[in-house]
């Protein structure tokens, strides 16, 4: 009996010191309730009563969990809502899977270049996590990793080496409008507004001339949200208040930058100033750690809110 007795009261020690998720998986997801490509341009524009948006860059970065494959938005989703930038990459013959590097060597068990293997002999390889350990996880193909996305979350499809008309077939083959861009200049934006005007797009204005590029080549403002740097500093300060003006979203990303700091503090500082600062969205190696940190600038009443629900899974 005394055993017993000493196992409870370590048990309620444990439950005391320990976070929750220590004891279980958390069963619900945060999700977007964008269901069409208006309500997706609706979500990002901007109009100075937002809620502060987190991107997970790759998905996150999480001990057990690698960078660009579902297991990883499904596990940051637990935490916080959040849309993802992932990362595209054309297989020998011709398939789409998720892969940041050209090469294998850094992410998976494999090696050598990612175009030089086909779909099913990549399928031999299993991805790393952040620590470089082996995990149970295949790499993706992108068109799985969208369809499972839909109802959920927006993937931002970053442009790698697969051409945009292979992009844009995928994405209609799978089903799922819900889908944004990632677009290097005006004419990358062009070609998928010919076949859908609604396309919303994360474009690179980093600079008062790629601003005027956008807006001479007659790119509509509505449908893009804007990267204009990876840090906070003074001359963000035009650029913030002229694509405001536009009803733009402007995003910083932290993963070059403040996700390196080595103090948590000091990261979380950084990630709140980002938004105090005029930024409207942060993309993060680390997305949930950001959602715990802005969690007092949250707006309460912002009509965005109703985009946001949860959703039960196994």
């Amino acid at each position: 009996m005394k055993s017993v007795s000493n196992l409870i009261i370590y048990s309620a020690f444990l439950f005391l010191i320990l976070p929750p998720r220590a004891f279980s998986q958390r069963k619900t997801i945060n999700i977007f309730k964008i269901n069409n490509s208006q309500q997706l341009i609706d979500y990002f524009r901007y109009t100075g009563n937002d809620l502060p948006i987190v991107s997970g860059h790759r998905g996150g970065n999480t001990k057990g969990y690698p960078e660009n494959c579902i297991p990883t938005l499904e596990n940051t989703l637990k935490y916080t809502p959040a849309f993802f930038e992932i990362d595209p990459r054309l297989t020998k013959d011709g398939y789409v899977v998720l892969m940041h590097d050209a090469t294998l060597d850094r992410t998976t068990t494999g090696k050598g270049k990612v175009s030089d293997y086909t779909y099913a002999e990549l399928q031999q390889f299993r991805l790393k996590d952040p620590e470089g350990n082996v995990t149970p996880y295949a790499i993706p193909l992108l068109l799985d990793v969208i369809k499972w996305s839909k109802g959920k979350t927006v993937l931002n499809l970053d442009h790698k080496d697969v051409p945009l008309e292979l992009t844009e077939k995928i994405v209609k083959e799978s089903g799922n409008e819900v889908i944004m861009y990632t677009v290097h200049n005006p004419d990358q934006a062009k070609y998928y507004l010919k076949s859908n005007p609604k396309a919303m797009f994360s474009v690179h204005i980093l600079t008062r001339k790629a601003f005027d590029d956008y807006d001479k080549a007659g790119i509509p403002w509505q449908n893009m949200i804007a990267y204009i740097g990876s840090k906070n500093k003074p001359e963000n300060k035009e650029l913030l208040d002229l694509l405001h003006a536009k009803g733009v979203m402007c995003m910083i990303s932290a993963a070059p930058s403040y996700d390196k700091l080595t103090d948590n503090n000091e990261r979380a500082s950084n990630y709140r100033d980002t938004f105090k600062q005029g930024a409207d969205i942060l993309e993060s190696d680390l997305p949930v750690e950001v959602a715990a940190a802005i969690k007092s600038l949250d707006v309460k009443k912002s009509p965005k809110r109703k985009y946001h629900s949860t959703l039960k899974v196994k």
